[in-house]
């Protein structure tokens, strides 16, 4: 549930990052009067939005994994090992 949340947060958060970074672009659009570098300008800031929106998800991410371990240290439950890399059978 709560996961299912952070990723609708991150979904925003990307969705409003690339809505700033389009309303950035026309206006430096208007003031430069060349198509390229509005262009270029456009999607620095739609890279940097996402940049954002990235670590905000990675740190929702972190915060619900530290509550689930703890959650489940609470009930005596051993937090699973991360998968291996080195499994035994063939492919």
């Amino acid at each position: 549930m709560i996961q299912g949340l952070v990723a609708k947060a991150a979904a925003t958060v990307v969705t409003g990052a690339v809505g700033v970074a389009a309303v950035e672009g026309v206006k430096r659009l208007a003031k430069e009067g060349t198509l390229r570098d509005a262009a270029v300008t456009v999607t620095e800031w739609g890279l940097k939005g996402v940049r954002k929106a990235e670590e905000g998800a990675e740190s929702a991410r972190l915060a619900v994994s530290d509550v689930v371990s703890e959650a489940r240290e609470r009930v005596g439950e051993e937090a699973p090992l991360p998968a291996s890399e080195a499994h035994e059978h063939e492919h």
